[in-house]
């Protein structure tokens, strides 16, 4: 508790300021003003959060995180839970949608092991933050203990912290946890007090029973439960998952550390809204990667306040909406730093 309590101090807003300097020179570039739409926000908010109006670009990490998840008894998934560790094999031999993705992107993929029921041993490559061997049903009781929860918070907090340290400039989240929509789920609904139907999908495809299970299952765990949506750690304990955890730690950590964190689809946005939750303005350091397929999500990004980059009918998550929208947030650093100003061009500017 010591560090993330810490690292909730550290967190504070924007500078307004740095907001309104990065406007004031993409206005003055060559070009009408405007007309690079939200390229230009995604450039000066990089800006802001760095902290300069000539901000750098550099090395860009995205963290998959990977945990398993006791609800899957309940027959909420497509999937059989063994393939959260086959999955984490994948991602470590490069094979996965989120490594063609980075690749493409120019990022790097580094896997948690957060709570995959699996014991990998010493592996190459996972970075082993295992808090337990996956959560516990949610449907019937809490999925972790708050002990649990402030743990992998905390693991993905010393994550974002030792990325700055090592002068990483961007973050991307993802995940891994056959079943992690179902928490997904349960955190909106408990925060929003939708119902439970309205915020509850499909996930890898289930069908239409699948559905009415998974759908039962989070109203059972919500009843059970009774998560208190003024006390995030605790809905994060109660109906959460350790890799949604560690996402909120990662939000948390670059919200303090001052470093972008691009956040991928519904699961990702989970966990920044547990961040958010915490410190309402870790969300200003947010770039929320895509809308995903996920009828819960919108819900979730309007809570945060923040609006999606792309809308691609994406639902794998891994990170791969968030190694998609990288490339763009660059793109309005770079239209920032280095397109010319009416006056270096010599071109005259608009009269009105």
């Amino acid at each position: 508790m010591k560090l993330l309590d810490a690292t909730l101090a550290l967190i504070k807003p924007v500078d307004p300021a740095l907001l309104a300097s990065a406007q004031a020179l993409l206005d003055n570039k060559t070009k009408p003003l405007g007309s690079l739409g939200r390229l230009e926000e995604f450039g000066r908010r990089y800006a802001a959060i760095q902290g300069s109006t000539k901000p750098t670009l550099g090395k860009k990490v995205i963290f998959t995180f990977a945990g398993d998840h006791g609800v899957v008894a309940e027959g909420v998934s497509a999937f059989p839970a063994e393939v959260t560790p086959q999955m984490v094999f994948n991602f470590l031999n490069g094979g996965a949608g989120v490594n063609v993705l980075a690749r493409h992107a120019g990022a790097e993929v580094r896997v948690v092991d957060m709570g995959v029921n699996f014991d990998f041993g010493a592996l190459d490559g996972l970075i082993d933050r295992k808090i337990a061997r996956g959560t516990q049903n949610l449907a019937k009781g809490p999925a972790m203990s708050r002990e649990e929860a402030i743990a992998a918070v905390e693991a993905g907090i010393a994550l974002a912290l030792e990325a700055k340290a090592d002068g990483i400039t961007m973050l991307g989240t993802g995940d891994m946890g056959i079943g992690n929509t179902t928490p997904s789920s349960a955190i909106i609904a408990a925060f929003s007090g939708r119902s439970v139907r309205e915020l509850t999908h499909r996930g890898t495809g289930i069908n239409d029973a699948a559905l009415e299970k998974k759908i039962s299952a989070i109203e059972s765990g919500l009843a059970v439960n009774q998560p208190d949506p003024a006390d995030p750690l605790d809905v994060l304990a109660k109906v959460g998952g350790f890799e949604i955890a560690g996402i909120a730690g990662l939000v948390l950590g670059a919200a303090a550390a001052g470093i972008p964190v691009v956040v991928d689809g519904f699961i990702s946005t989970a966990g920044a809204l547990i961040a958010s939750e915490l410190h309402p303005s870790a969300k200003e350091y947010i770039f929320a990667a895509h809308k995903s397929v996920e009828i819960g999500h919108s819900c979730m990004l309007e809570r945060i306040g923040t609006e999606a980059i792309l809308d691609l009918q994406l639902r794998l998550g891994e990170g791969t909406g968030a190694a998609l929208s990288m490339t763009l947030i660059e793109a309005g650093v770079k239209v920032l730093t280095e397109m010319a100003s009416f006056a270096d061009a010599g071109v005259s500017e608009q009269n009105v």
